[in-house]
């Protein structure tokens, strides 16, 4: 793939040719790659404009309730292989909301694809490129036989909650929040179907975007919606004690956000670092795990969600 034109390549990212513009897409010849739009029940809203060629994937494909985990190994391999998708084939993706693409990529990585690509900006830099759409339902591609590589190739990009808890035991590494401060410290759960306010105790807060939007990742973007320099996002990180040279795991409510920060983590250069599938949807429904509830200046330790 290194022979393919770049277009507005990033020189401060160590993976940058994970990060393209709309530029490097129109430059794809068939064969050489998979362009896919992400998102969540939207095949009406991808049927009614879409960049040229791309397939669709469905983050409920990827992931089920009540908790939002990933799907059993053997059902996302079957998605990745009736899509066509093998370990050494070049995927691109993006979406409406960036957010589903992100949530698709890192379990991508997980599986072993070994060349995943997002869209910088997503659907909406397409749109701002003046680049042209079609329309019509997902054309079927050819299905693959076989994943090609062992499956999952990085099982160490993805954590449970045991893990999670060994993690916090054993002081071995960073918990970051990627979350609201008003999710961070209590105010608020977030989500109209977490009921449990709070957070997680030793979690470090790595930030998202604007109270009330669990979609804003403004903290990590400009205006357009195109990834911040990787600088900026280091500092910002730093400030609040999360940093490359130690194993960290990002987590959110329910994984999306955290799977965007553990990607740019990734493009950065990090290597250490995975994504806590369950998060906080997961965490705070368990009687067993310690809460705590910054905004009602609550010891560490407490059992529940504020009141």
């Amino acid at each position: 793939m290194d022979s393919i034109p770049l277009f507005g390549w990033r020189r401060d990212l160590p993976r940058w040719r994970h990060l393209v513009t709309p530029s490097w897409v129109t430059t794809l010849a068939g064969g050489r790659a998979r362009v896919f739009e992400a998102g969540c029940d939207a095949q009406d809203t991808y049927a009614a404009g879409h960049i040229p060629g791309a397939g669709y994937l469905d983050t409920t494909w990827f992931e089920h309730g009540p908790l939002w985990n990933k799907v059993p190994d053997a059902a996302l391999q079957r998605v990745l292989l009736a899509h066509g998708i093998r370990h050494d084939v070049t995927v691109i993706l993006y979406g409406r909301n960036v957010l589903a693409a992100a949530r698709v990529a890192h379990l991508l990585l997980y599986a072993g694809v070994e060349d995943v690509r997002l869209l910088d900006g997503g659907f909406a830099a397409w749109q701002r490129a003046g680049l042209p759409l079609e329309s019509g339902p997902p054309r079927p591609g050819p299905a693959a036989d076989d994943f090609g590589a062992p499956f999952p190739a990085r099982p160490d990009y993805l954590f449970d909650m045991d893990q999670v808890r060994g993690l916090l035991r054993h002081g071995q590494g960073t918990l970051a929040s990627i979350r609201t401060w008003n999710e961070y410290i209590g105010r608020t759960s977030g989500y109209s179907y977490i009921e449990a306010r709070g957070d997680i105790p030793g979690a470090l807060w790595g930030r998202v975007g604007e109270d009330g939007d669990v979609n804003s990742m403004a903290a990590f973007h400009h205006a357009d919606g195109r990834m911040k320099p990787a600088a900026d996002i280091v500092r910002m990180w730093a400030a609040s004690g999360i940093h490359a040279g130690r194993p960290t795991v990002f987590y959110c409510g329910t994984g999306w956000r955290a799977s965007l920060a553990f990607f740019y983590a990734w493009l950065m250069g990090w290597e250490r670092i995975g994504v806590y599938d369950g998060g906080w949807c997961e965490w705070s429904r368990d009687e067993a795990n310690p809460v705590v509830c910054r905004a009602e200046r609550e010891a560490i330790d407490v059992r529940r969600h504020c009141r």
